[in-house]
């Protein structure tokens, strides 16, 4: 399969910085953005560019990403549990441990493939995707089943008029009922596998929380999204000081027996794309968290 070709134009803020860093994003890291350089899938207003270079205000630059495996069907039974589906959408309760699509490097099987051809829309090799979870945070996510719907989810998603809620653990107390963090986030220039808040090329990010319920060194909250950035909810609660229990890249690592972060989607709001009608979709968070939840309320009373 040909890999996509992905263009974007530099603006003010990346004048000067180096080619490799200002397509890192597209590639999920430097290494593959210095490899699609070197490859010569990276073009500077058309001219094909074999080493980085800084680059200047107005440059387009283009990048074939690499090719990814042709999504097959897997089998008749899809193994990650679908909640609702019809002919324009399939909404699923993603487990943990599990990514959204294909991605180059990624191993195992993803929540398109084993839909086993139920997504379409849009690109091959990420048919039907609409918005994506972390690979170890679990709950609900929609996909589409055609172009026009994936059109329709899409547009909806950029006029924030799709609602997605999470539940979260994190450490410590937060100083307010409720607060919003307000706050671009973008590649963490030290180490590419993480973002930040301060980091290469920001993008507007927007995330409401409020508590649920104080416990004697955590917090359980509901948090809103806004926006959809990677790593959204975890780079900004690690932002005011409250990181996600038991996450490993953004706070202390395990934690009450959790083997990833207390981070679940607990709640689906959007207006069906053919007719319109206002869907909500719920889900439970699977039992490790609840475990771990518990072991944090168990606490709580002994202290």
């Amino acid at each position: 399969m040909k890999g996509e070709r992905v263009e974007r134009t530099a603006e003010a803020e990346h004048d000067g910085l180096r080619l490799d860093r200002f397509i890192t994003d597209l590639l999920e890291s430097r290494s593959q953005a210095q490899k699609a350089i070197a490859d010569g899938r990276v073009t500077i207003n058309g001219e094909r560019v074999i080493k980085s270079r800084s680059i200047q205000t107005g440059q387009r630059v283009a990048v074939i990403l690499p090719e990814v495996k042709p999504i097959v069907e897997i089998s008749t039974e899809s193994t990650v549990p679908i909640v609702f589906q019809d002919d324009a959408i399939i909404v699923v309760d993603k487990p943990a441990g599990m990514v959204v699509h294909p991605a180059p490097g990624h191993h195992g099987v993803t929540v398109v493939e084993s839909l086993g051809g139920r997504a379409a829309g849009g690109p091959a090799e990420r048919p039907g995707v609409v918005h994506r979870l972390d690979r170890d945070t679990s709950g609900l996510l929609v996909l589409a089943r055609s172009d026009s719907a994936l059109r329709t989810l899409q547009a909806a998603l950029s006029k924030r008029d799709v609602k997605r809620e999470y539940r979260a653990l994190v450490q410590g107390t937060p100083p307010a009922r409720s607060g919003t963090i307000d706050a671009p986030i973008g590649r963490d220039p030290r180490d590419r596998t993480r973002m930040a808040i301060d980091g290469e090329t920001p993008r507007e990010a927007t995330t409401h929380f409020t508590v649920l319920e104080h416990l004697a060194d955590t917090t359980f909250l509901a948090v809103v999204l806004d926006t959809g950035r990677t790593h959204q909810i975890r780079v900004h609660l690690e932002a005011i000081g409250h990181p996600v229990v038991g996450d490993p890249t953004y706070g202390e690592g395990p934690a009450f027996g959790l083997e990833r972060q207390w981070l679940h989607a607990s709640q689906l709001t959007l207006e069906h794309p053919v007719t319109g009608e206002e869907m909500v979709f719920t889900s439970q968070p699977p039992g490790d968290l609840q475990r771990a939840l518990a072991a944090a309320r168990a606490k709580d009373a002994g202290a």
